[in-house]
């Protein structure tokens, strides 16, 4: 398990109290005295109000019983809520952050194992060979076919079996093996897994891993062959280098002993791996470099050298939805020309390489990857783009929908808080007024494009105004007696008091219109930006 990939969710505790992620204890302390001022049930005698209170109280409770605590503070700052209701236990002997992480990461596992006992997961792949110049002869399109399928369950809390099975034709020649592995967990570091083919390949063999250190892991293996025999015996080596890369070492001693060694680096927008492999049999090298475009797209290069390959592989790959991927793939070197695509589904993968030329003709070489990349790029621009468009604004009207009743019970929530902020908020307003100070006129927080709708009257509005929340009141309670108002970096403002997410899943800005010193002024920033105000260059 690794920290959560948007930070920013597990500092809402923070934006409840309004001070900062880097906040000192006795700031954290100041805060809640100031907010259970507001908030304490005793101040209030109307049964209405006396509930909110209660509520936004028990929120204002919980927020600094985890943020004054520095155990819970630390695990909450790395995995939000989650980690603190976990079961993590909390002492002096976790106190370090690198220990926490461990240990939230033991329990991680331990419940996703649990989840997945005794439940099939099914894997398969499915080769399709075709080939042209075999279908211009008449020969038919078809070169080689082969399927591939393996069943996995955990049978128990420690033992894992998995079953599978190979087809393969090509031409008028078939094979088939079956092949099953029990894997059994020996302890928290070790697992041991026995292994049995028949058919392709037969063989029986025993491979066990263990985990060395934190960033270090081995494993060794030892099969035998059913048709001859012979013996292999390997052995692999695998370390952490950084928190984006890892390098591997391998050993095989057998009927084609070889030795390779391999490095691979994995970012947010990029991943790149290389392997030199040496052995009796071949010797070569083999480099791999993916960039992401987006979320969406990659795109990938691929090169191999070596006494049995030369070759060099470009294309790239694009999400089509949460569960599915298309790959389109155009390879050159010395086996031929092809193009492949391939396509996943969950864990299971159709690929089928077309085979063009043995023949490497610079002319044909050319155009055989100017076409599909033509080809794609005028379907993205004329029919993949709009698709796509349509389809996220349907799920966006979709999503409106389906948190319609979420949005309206956390605006009548915020509308509460506010009640209690009233006052308070109008005497700091009146004062800033007297003085010619900061006072917020209007704030609205939510989609950005409702945002903008507001300047423009060109836009619908109705559709809009549902994804938006009125926050004036709450910025203007916030305005300190100096007549400044901070909001700090990195934190999201929807979990401020008297805020609300009014569009959930959506991106958030906040809008603000203020006056200060007898001039206007007004600001626009992202959710996570830090506002302080006032800033001349905010000035109408």
């Amino acid at each position: 398990m690794t920290p959560p990939e948007h930070a920013s969710s597990n500092k809402q505790l923070y934006a409840l109290l309004h001070v900062s992620p880097d906040a000192s204890d006795e700031e954290i302390r100041k805060a809640y005295r100031q907010w259970a001022q507001i908030y304490h049930p005793d101040k209030y005698q109307a049964p209405q109000m006396k509930e909110v209170a209660t509520q936004n109280f028990q929120r204002i409770c919980e927020a600094y019983e985890i943020l004054s605590d520095e155990y819970k503070r630390q695990i909450y700052d790395i995995y939000g809520m989650e980690g603190l209701t976990s079961g993590l236990e909390l002492g002096p002997k976790l106190n370090k952050v690198e220990e926490i992480k461990e240990e939230l990461e033991r329990l991680k596992r331990k419940r996703e194992e649990e989840k997945k006992a005794a439940h099939f997961q099914p894997s398969g792949v499915i080769l399709a060979q075709l080939s042209v110049p075999s279908f211009l002869a008449g020969h038919g399109i078809m070169r080689a076919m082969s399927m591939n399928s393996e069943i996995q369950s955990q049978i128990s809390k420690n033992n894992i079996i998995a079953v599978g099975g190979t087809l393969a034709v090509k031409g008028s020649d078939g094979d088939a093996a079956a092949n099953a592995v029990f894997r059994h967990q020996l302890s928290s570091v070790s697992t041991i897994e026995i292994m049995a083919s028949a058919g392709l390949r037969g063989l029986i063999g025993v491979q066990t891993s263990r985990q060395l250190s934190r960033h270090a892991n081995a494993t060794m293996g030892l099969a035998m062959s059913l048709r001859d025999g012979s013996i292999n015996l390997s052995n692999s080596w695998n370390r952490q280098l950084s928190t984006t890369s890892n390098a591997s070492i391998e050993l095989i001693l057998g009927s084609d002993s070889s030795v390779a060694v391999g490095w691979r680096k994995k970012e947010q927008k990029m991943a790149a791996a290389g392997e030199i492999r040496i052995g009796t049999s071949a010797i070569g090298a083999v480099g791999r470099y993916t960039h992401r475009f987006s979320s969406k797209s990659h795109g990938r290069i691929t090169g191999k050298i070596g006494s049995g390959a030369l070759e060099l592989e470009i294309g790239g790959g694009r999400k089509i939805s949460d569960f599915s991927s298309v790959k389109m793939l155009y390879t050159i070197g010395i086996q031929g020309i092809y193009w492949k695509l391939e396509l996943h589904r969950g864990a299971q993968k159709l690929v089928v390489p077309i085979f063009l030329s043995r023949h490497i003709n610079l002319g044909f070489a050319a155009g055989a990857f100017l076409l599909p990349t033509s080809l794609y790029l005028t379907l993205k621009t004329f029919i993949l783009k709009p698709y796509y468009r349509r389809r996220e604004k349907q799920r966006a009207l979709e999503n409106m929908e389906q948190t319609r009743v979420q949005v309206r019970e956390a605006k009548a929530a915020a509308e509460k808080a506010q009640q209690l902020l009233e006052n308070v908020a109008n005497r700091k307003r009146n004062k800033q007024l007297e003085t010619n100070g900061l006072v917020i006129v209007e704030a609205v927080y939510g989609n950005p494009k409702a945002i903008k709708s507001i300047n423009n009257p060109e836009e619908k509005k109705d559709e809009l105004a549902s994804q938006l929340v009125d926050v004036t009141l709450p910025l203007n309670f916030l305005v300190s007696d100096l007549g400044q108002l901070k909001l700090h970096e990195g934190v999201k403002k929807s979990g401020i008091m008297g805020f609300c997410d009014p569009c959930p899943g959506e991106t958030k800005k906040l809008y603000v219109k203020y006056t200060y010193g007898g001039n206007k002024y007004e600001a626009e920033v992202d959710d996570l930006q830090e506002l302080i105000l006032p800033q001349e260059e905010h000035r109408i």
